[in-house]
């Protein structure tokens, strides 16, 4: 056998190349699962929807969608490599699942002022991460600043207690509202531009 013969022999038992795997944005996933179950909430806290019951489609969404599949769309992040997903996903996901367990047992105590503190707690951290987005898109952006100051009057609105909805808890509301619906805008950006490989709905990057 010639050492021609003999190279492409070896050149034909070496292993092929790994292919890359290719992983999908997880980042609409995330969007939609924090929109929706925020939108749904602030609805309750604006008063606009009084009936008792009104929590419970809350609770379930803040499990399972926008607690869980948000925090696997963090996974993903990882995953990809990137650094401000992952935390913004995985970090908000654990919110609503956090959320889903703390409310039924919040609810039979006086828990105002711990509550408080957890909301604002949760608006220092979002506020820094509105910082980092200043480096990503200008719908992103606008969820943290505007979440920002949902967490701050909802916070507010724990610290000054009472059974009565407060004002700024109501205000909260209706930021929380709008938080919600420029996180919907984002995630369909994201989805739409992706599955038509063109923008129709542009996000402005930064």
């Amino acid at each position: 056998m010639t050492d021609d013969t003999s190279d492409s022999v070896r050149e034909q038992a070496r292993p092929a190349d790994p292919r890359p795997v290719a992983y999908a944005d997880p980042a609409p996933l995330g969007l939609a699962g924090f929109a929706m179950t925020t939108i749904l909430l602030s609805i309750l806290n604006t008063n606009l929807l009084t009936e008792p019951g009104a929590i419970f489609p809350v609770l379930g969404l803040a499990a399972f969608y926008g607690g869980l599949a948000q925090f696997v769309a963090g996974l993903f992040e990882f995953r990809r490599g990137n650094t401000f997903g992952a935390t913004v996903f995985g970090s908000f996901g654990a919110f609503w699942l956090t959320y889903w367990w703390l409310v039924p047992r919040a609810a039979a105590v006086d828990a105002h002022n711990g509550l408080g503190l957890f909301l604002l707690l949760w608006a220092i951290f979002t506020a820094y991460m509105a910082v980092a987005a200043l480096r990503t898109s200008l719908p992103v952006l606008g969820v943290l600043v505007l979440l920002t100051i949902t967490y701050i009057l909802l916070a507010i609105g724990e610290f000054q207690g009472g059974p009565a909805p407060q004002v700024a808890t109501q205000v909260g509301g209706w930021f929380g509202i709008a938080t919600g619906l420029v996180a919907w805008y984002a995630s369909a950006a994201g989805v739409i531009n992706s599955t038509h490989r063109r923008t129709l709905l542009p996000t402005w990057p930064r």
